[in-house]
């Protein structure tokens, strides 16, 4: 089959639901499926698919209406001879699922990693008229969209992300950088929804009692001036460690000795399963996912969302105890090795995209055969 998965999100921006676009282009391609990914020129999505060994192809939307853009899209889709079209964000449904419905014969899935769907009568229109599923990665996120009562029972998919656990990473030395304390990491992009604000806080709780602890924290954003200023008046400079942005985690994660993840909302986080591969135990806010990904109190802790002192005191629970960290860190790696595996993405998605294509097929021969 020919597939284009499009993903219009900023050049600059990276994080969980490319990782994925890219490791289900990859896949796909593997499983002999003519496989490209497209984006805006220059973003960081279209460089680390192209590291990866996948075609790709730039491909502009800038807003959530475009008759110049959906016209392109439609030659491009057409000259390709396109058989399935996996959208990002909602605008890319607007623009590119509208080019797939005129052409009348493309499967146009949705994907979304979080809940970008909401009771909006144009997210109804969008999603009920120019896509034929969902694709989501958590059942919460499911049940979620269920009880809008616009989609029929088998409309959003349910697929777990799946992870390739490399097999060997160098382990970053924090020991060197830091002598003498214990690393608490965390990585996101510096917005709002990662709730690095309640970390800071956290870490200032602990800092009353002790000071052998560092956050290092990998990822950019917005908020990046704002956060560091709140790391400032906290008197946190020396022991809450801005990188920046990291390409590639396992490194951080195998020399930590535990993951933070404090978001306000996710969809199925793919650094606390990243965490979880490099035999390190988690704490989680209760977000989307975590208690799918995470069996609470055997691969980490799972807590509160915007409570910083439940943030402490977990933390507190685990990083003194090395046999905990070790038991969690353990668990982690079996869970992840079992259930979400690469494998078993792909070949849970390779099924589903068959299924959909002959759906479509049969509805366009029924049709047919009316006439």
């Amino acid at each position: 089959m020919n597939i284009l998965f499009i993903n219009s999100i900023g050049a600059d921006k990276f994080g969980g639901g490319e990782k994925w676009m890219v490791s289900a282009a990859k896949s796909l391609s593997q499983k002999g499926h003519d496989v490209t990914l497209a984006s805006r020129k220059n973003s960081r999505i279209l460089t680390y698919a192209r590291e990866k060994d996948i075609r790709t192809t730039v491909i502009e939307i800038h807003a959530d209406i475009s008759p110049l853009g959906t016209i392109k899209l439609l030659s491009y889709l057409k000259k390709n001879k396109i058989d399935i079209l996996v959208c990002n964000l909602n605008k890319d449904v607007r623009v590119a699922g509208l080019a797939a419905r005129i052409a009348g014969n493309i499967v146009v899935l949705a994907r979304h990693g979080m809940l970008l769907c909401g009771k909006k009568w144009k997210h109804k229109f969008t999603l009920t008229k120019l896509t034929d599923g969902i694709i989501t990665n958590s059942d919460t996120i499911r049940q979620a969209y269920a009880s809008y009562g616009w989609f029929p029972a088998d409309f959003v998919k349910v697929i777990y992300n799946g992870i390739a656990i490399p097999d060997k990473v160098t382990s970053c030395n924090f020991a060197e950088r830091f002598p003498g304390k214990k690393i608490i990491f965390s990585a996101g992009r510096l917005s709002e929804q990662k709730g690095f604000p309640y970390l800071i806080e956290a870490a200032a709780i602990l800092a009353e009692k002790r000071r052998d602890l560092v956050f290092v924290i990998a990822g950019e954003g917005r908020l990046e001036n704002e956060l560091k200023n709140l790391v400032k008046s906290a008197g946190l400079e020396e022991s809450f460690v801005f990188e920046g942005f990291i390409a590639d985690i396992f490194p951080y994660l195998k020399g930590c000795d535990l993951f933070v993840l404090a978001s306000l909302f996710e969809g199925m986080p793919n650094v606390v399963m990243e965490a979880m591969a490099m035999k390190k135990p988690v704490v989680a806010t209760d977000v989307n996912g975590a208690r799918e990904l995470m069996s609470d109190g055997k691969t980490g802790l799972i807590v509160p969302p915007k409570n910083p002192a439940a943030l402490a005191a977990a933390i507190t629970e685990i990083i003194d105890n090395a046999e905990m960290l070790a038991e969690f860190g353990n668990a982690g790696y079996e869970r992840v090795k079992q259930k979400f595996t690469i494998k078993a993405m792909a070949d849970n998605l390779d099924e589903y995209l068959h299924q959909k294509v002959n759906e479509k097929r049969g509805a366009i021969k029924k049709r047919c055969e009316g006439l």
